[in-house]
C-alpha cells in the first residue's frame, strides 16, 4: 500500500464519521480526498465521491431508523425531488470544465461552513410534525434545488438538507439529521445516473474508500447522540472553511 494511498483511506474514516454523526459533509470532504490524495481527475472523482457517498449514507441511516429518528415520508418526497435535479446535474455537469467544477465545489463548502457556523437559534423544532400537513410543494422545490447542486458538484448537500428539513418539514434537529440520510442516498444514485454517460471510474479504488467510509458512519451513528452536536459542527465548520479557501485558492493560482 502506497502512502498516498493510505492517506486516502485514513481520511475515508472522517468521510463515514462526518455522515453518520451529522447527516451530512462527508461529500464535502470525498471530492478533495479523491482530488488531492488520490490524485483522481476532478470528474471522476465527483462520481466515485456520489457512490461512496451514497453507500455510506444507506449504512448510516440503519442507527438512525432503529432510534426512530428518520420521517420515511418527508424524505422520500425531498429524496425524489432532489433524484430529479441531481440526475440533470450530472447531465449538464459533462459540459462544464472539471476546473470550473472544482471551484464551484469550493464555493459550495465554504456555503456549507457559513451553514454549519451560523446560529440554529430558531430552529430547534422540539415536535414532530403531522406528515398529512407538510407544505408538499417547498419541499419539492427544495428537493430539486439541492439535488441540481449534488449532481453538479458531488456534494450530497446534508447541510442544505438538514436546515431545509427543520425549516420547511418541521422535523426536529436529530429527526432532520437521519431523514437526511435517505435524501442523501437517493440524491447520491441519481446524480451518478447522470454522470456515468460521461466518465470512467476506478470501482477498486472507490470500493475501498466506500468500505473504510462505512466503517466511519457505523462509529458515527453510535457517537451522534454522545457528542455536543453545536461543538462539533463549529469544529468541522472551520476545518471546512480552510479546506474550501485552500481547493480555491489552488484553482485560481492554477
Amino acid at each position: 500500500m502506497t502512502a498516498w494511498l493510505a492517506l486516502t483511506l485514513a481520511a475515508s474514516v472522517a468521510i463515514g464519521l462526518t455522515l453518520g454523526m451529522l447527516g451530512g459533509g462527508g461529500s464535502i470532504l470525498t471530492v478533495p480526498v479523491l482530488v488531492y490524495l488520490a490524485d483522481i481527475e476532478p470528474k471522476s472523482a465527483i462520481a466515485m465521491s456520489l457512490v461512496v457517498v451514497g453507500v455510506t449514507s444507506t449504512v448510516a441511516l440503519v442507527p438512525h431508523a432503529r432510534a426512530s429518528r428518520v420521517q420515511w415520508r418527508t424524505g422520500a418526497l425531498f429524496g425524489a425531488a432532489g433524484m430529479a435535479g441531481a440526475y440533470v446535474g450530472g447531465r449538464v455537469a459533462q459540459f462544464i470544465p472539471g476546473a470550473v467544477l472544482l471551484v464551484a465545489f469550493a464555493a459550495m463548502m465554504l456555503v456549507t461552513a457559513v451553514a454549519m457556523l451560523r446560529s440554529r437559534r430558531g430552529i430547534t423544532a422540539a415536535h414532530r410534525p403531522d406528515e398529512a400537513r407538510l407544505p408538499v410543494v417547498k419541499i419539492l422545490a427544495e428537493g430539486v434545488a439541492v439535488g441540481l447542486v449534488t449532481g453538479l458538484v458531488g456534494a450530497g448537500g446534508g447541510f442544505l438538507v438538514v436546515p431545509a428539513l427543520v425549516l420547511l418539514g418541521g422535523l426536529p434537529m436529530p429527526v432532520a439529521v437521519g431523514t437526511s440520510l435517505l435524501v442523501i442516498a437517493m440524491k447520491s444514485v441519481a446524480g451518478l445516473g447522470g454522470y456515468l454517460h460521461s466518465v470512467s471510474i476506478d470501482w477498486r479504488l472507490t470500493a475501498a474508500v466506500t468500505a473504510v467510509a462505512v466503517l466511519g458512519s457505523i462509529a458515527g451513528g453510535r457517537l451522534a447522540g454522545r457528542i455536543d452536536p453545536a461543538l462539533l459542527r463549529r469544529t468541522f465548520g472551520w476545518f471546512v472553511v480552510v479546506m474550501g479557501v485552500g481547493v480555491l485558492a489552488g484553482q485560481l493560482a492554477g
